[in-house]
């Protein structure tokens, strides 16, 4: 404010003029000095320019840009008639600071006054429409935008298409679009984001190619978000070529990646990304970022990493914020790693007002398998008074036994849950683990609408408890709804036609599979198939099938095999099953103790000393609960 200190002093020898006064003014809107405006604001009354309408207009002008709306009002009001610029002020005000109410008043009132809006006015209004998400007035401002002339205008049409897209109109968003002469970055980069979040991934990375023949130049927005499209594909890699073109990558930059390698499971690779931004030292870890990491390191095991980093974010960030933000990712890495005190240390830093927190660590509990803690710490959020949640309900149910999992459906009916699909579809889960299928058909006939999971869930549900036939009419009735089964949905069926003996449908729905839907059968239903197979007692026919498999069969495969071996008593295969169980699982000491034993029925006794002291060699201690020495050999 060199400017303003020359004037001041210069204002004890003589009056400034109109001209300087009005450059103090602009300086301070610029730099929103607040106070040396309020003394420049004496200055005009001093020196008698308060009466003016040119110099009262720069005045709401400055106040509204410093963010003192009370000051700018008082101005604004002495007004006898306010033009467009005083108008533009307050509308900027209220539309940055998010009063979109407010902003459609003025602008409403304005018009009244026979002051017409132009392309400074309409942009902010339009973005007013965008904080409330209402398409709506956003479509009548543009219809005004029309007769006003000013459709055209780039900033108004940037506004636009930024209105529409979170609006969830991306078709109005590209027609914006399309139909401007002129376009900036702004505009690519808007229409390449609405992309993005609505899901139309495909097309956001064809705009960018668009873009770059148009001869525009990418800046980091553009990059990070191309990124952020490439990642939500699953094409983690291609999101890295567009990485390492980018000159200083942010610290979105680095979690776009980070967390698009977490989400396909590369959870090494997530780590390596993280660790190569920590050792360059350029930008530091955010919450976000924080988060998204401490995901992938309950995947990577023998790792301390993730303790490492809950160190680092108390250090680092404000614990408040840290817990409120990573606090969930904490608890669900340390149940992965059995580490229960850890896990009481984190719930206890975490915010006990918020559902989140009550349940993440019902989930953590239950996927420990520690029921009885889920269920006492659901009751104990219930005595808090914290209100449950969709998550917290669908989290729970899983754990519950039938008299506390009727508790919790009557729960659910008191506040209000009826009509909330995922909540029901465990409904249906919990019932069906506790074979009342009559009672989880009864939830599913009665919902008000269903999705994929809910016909998965009732069809896995006739499966687990023997209603093999019951599924395959279910799957035909799906079918008729115009629901397409999906990879789930033909586990859910040759599961239930293997639990209920049903061999030839079973293999029918497998053939169907890739003929009649398109599937190409993965991992787990050949496994389907190999079960049902070994179930009904053709193990001959079930080792056929593995031979023939297109792919490697996994301990699913052979483990199906081995149980269904003994169920018959047929040693020759059992032997198989146990000899390939060891290959897949060189250090998994049952297998041997399996495999040894079943030497010993075979009669082969020197087999089973040489598997014994195969087991040895490698250091492999025997599990407890286990025996070298079966029964009834």
């Amino acid at each position: 404010m060199a400017l303003f200190k020359t004037f001041l002093i210069e204002s004890q020898l003589k009056s400034l003029s109109s001209l300087e006064l009005n450059q103090i003014l602009q300086h301070c809107s610029k730099s929103k000095a607040l106070q040396q405006g309020k003394q420049t604001h004496q200055q005009i009354i001093i020196n008698g320019f308060h009466h003016d309408s040119f110099m009262a207009t720069k005045l709401v002008q400055m106040y509204a840009d410093c963010n003192n709306i009370i000051y700018a009002h008082q101005v604004f009001d002495e007004l006898s008639q306010p033009n467009i610029f005083s108008w533009t002020a307050m509308l900027a005000f209220y539309s940055r600071n998010g009063m979109a109410n407010e902003c459609f008043t003025y602008y409403n009132e304005m018009k009244m006054n026979r002051v017409y809006p132009d392309e400074y006015v309409l942009p902010n209004v339009v973005r007013a429409c965008t904080k409330l998400l209402c398409v709506e007035t956003g479509l009548q401002i543009h219809k005004e935008a029309v007769v006003f002339g000013v459709d055209l205008n780039l900033q108004f049409c940037n506004s636009l298409i930024d209105m529409y897209s979170k609006c969830g109109d991306v078709v109005s968003a590209r027609r914006v679009f399309d139909a401007m002469v002129e376009r900036d970055l702004l505009s690519w980069n808007s229409l390449i984001s609405a992309y993005v979040s609505s899901g139309f991934l495909a097309l956001a990375v064809e705009l960018f190619g668009f873009m770059r023949r148009e001869g525009f130049e990418p800046d980091i927005v553009t990059w990070n978000t191309v990124m952020d499209a490439y990642c939500r594909m699953g094409q983690c890699d291609e999101a890295s070529n567009v990485f390492r073109r980018i000159k200083e990558p942010n610290i979105i930059s680095w979690t776009t990646l980070i967390s698009g390698y977490s989400r396909i499971g590369k959870h090494e690779v997530t780590l390596s990304i993280f660790r190569e931004m920590m050792s360059i030292g350029k930008v530091c870890a955010d919450l976000d970022c924080l988060s998204s990491v401490l995901v992938s390191c309950r995947h990577v095991e023998g790792s301390n990493y993730g303790r490492e980093l809950h160190a680092h974010g108390i250090k680092t960030v404000n614990s408040t914020a840290f817990y409120k933000s990573a606090g969930p990712a904490l608890l669900v890495m340390y149940a992965t790693r059995r580490r229960i005190q850890e896990m009481g240390n984190v719930f206890n830093c975490m915010d006990k007002s918020d559902v989140v927190t009550w349940t993440a660590m019902i989930h953590s509990l239950a996927h420990l398998g520690m029921a009885h803690s889920a269920l006492t710490y659901f009751r104990e959020m219930q005595i808090l008074r914290i209100q449950s949640d969709q998550t917290t309900l669908s989290t729970v149910l899983p754990v519950c036994d039938l008299k506390t999992g009727k508790q919790v459906h009557a729960h659910i009916w008191r506040n209000g849950f009826t009509s909330v699909i995922a909540v029901y579809n465990a409904l249906i889960h919990m019932y069906s683990k506790n074979g009342c299928n009559t009672i989880a058909y009864s939830v599913f006939v009665n919902m008000e609408g269903r999705d994929i999971v809910s016909w998965n869930a009732m069809i896995g549900g006739f499966g687990m408890n023997g209603f093999g036939q019951a599924a395959l009419d279910l799957l035909q009735e799906m079918r008729h709804s115009g629901i397409c089964p999906n990879s789930l949905t033909f586990t859910s069926v040759l599961s239930a036609c293997s639990h209920s003996g049903l061999v030839d449908e079973g293999l029918q729905i497998f053939h169907k599979m890739s003929r009649e839907f398109g599937f190409e059968p993965k991992t787990e239903h050949f496994a389907c198939v190999v079960d049902l197979l070994a179930r009904a007692g053709q193990l001959d026919d079930a080792v056929e099938f593995i031979n023939r498999m297109p792919i490697k069969s996994d301990k699913c495969v052979w483990g199906a095999v081995l149980s269904a071996s003994r169920a018959h008593q047929n040693v020759t295969t059992g032997v198989l099953a146990a000899e390939n169980l060891v290959q897949l699982e060189p250090y998994n000491a049952g297998n041997y103790v399996t495999l040894s034993n079943m030497y010993v029925r075979a009669g082969r006794w020197e087999d089973a000393v040489r598997v014994r002291k195969q087991m040895d060699s490698i250091n492999l201690v025997k599990p407890s609960g286990y025996s070298f020495i079966e029964n009834g050999k």
